[in-house]
Parts: C-alpha cells; structure tokens; sequence
C-alpha cells in the first residue's frame, strides 16, 4: 500500500508588526520636554523653591555642560530610525535616570516638597524616555538579521 506524503509545512502564525511612528512621536516629544525642563525650566524652579536661591544662569551653566551628552544624541532620538544609535541612547539615558535618582534621593533628606517635586517631574521624565526607548527597540527590526543589498 503506497502513501503519499505532503511536503507542505505547517504554516506559522506571523505577529503583526507594532507600529512604530507612535512610540517614535512620543519619545520625541518626551525627550524635547526633559531637554527644555532640564536646560531651564530645572534651575529656574530650584532658584523660586529652594531657600538659599541659587543663581538662574549659573544653573543654567551647570545643566547645558550636564546635557552636552544629551545635546549630542538629540538627532538621533529625533530620527529614531538605528537601532545602533538608540540602543546607545538607551545606555546614556539609564546614567542619566541613575544620577536623577540619586539626586531626588538625597534631596528628600532636608529638601522642601517643592524642591522635591521638581527632581521627582526630572526623574519621571527620563523615566518616561527609557521606556519608550525600550519599546522602540523592541518594534524596530532586528539589528542580527539584517539583509543587505550588494552595491552596484
């Protein structure tokens, strides 16, 4: 008795792609906002609220030496297209979310609720921009089994 045998494969479910132009438009706007907040909006609350009123331009000095990283990787997030160039953001993002938390924490010993709030909205931020980072990376295709086309 003779049996057939089909060579058929059993199909695989394919995952629908997530869409990536959301994530990509609220890290934009995420990261545009903790820029602004961390350049100015930053020394200018920690002057009103803190008791000594430490000087607005010198905190201004301070944050844009701090963000020079930030400033560099600023096209990136933007663009939001190589997974090699965020997964670098990524990891500067994490030292900056790091010592942001840091800083909140210390700043909770002997440090007004106002002062306090002002570090908390810096370390949401960021917190904020690692987790759209992080779910970017995930949508955007693999960086392993990329198929290149050869040049002509």
């Amino acid at each position: 008795m003779a049996t057939t045998r089909s060579n058929t494969k059993p199909l695989k479910t394919v995952k629908p792609i997530a869409p990536i132009a959301p994530i990509a438009q609220r890290l934009k706007i995420t990261w545009l906002i903790w820029l602004v907040y961390r350049l100015l909006g930053l020394p200018i609350f920690i002057n009103v609220f803190n008791p000594s009123s430490p000087d607005i331009v010198g905190g201004i000095a301070w944050q844009a030496l701090w963000l020079v990283p930030a400033l560099i990787l600023t096209p990136w997030i933007l663009r939001g297209r190589s997974p090699y160039a965020l997964l670098i953001s990524s990891m500067f993002t994490l030292v900056y979310l790091g010592a942001s938390g840091v800083v909140l924490f210390t700043r909770i010993y002997g440090s007004s609720w106002a002062e306090i709030a002002v570090y908390l909205a810096d370390f949401l931020l960021l917190l904020a921009i690692n987790v759209w980072l992080f779910i970017l990376l995930k949508r955007l295709p693999s960086m392993n089994n990329v198929v290149k086309k050869p040049r002509q």
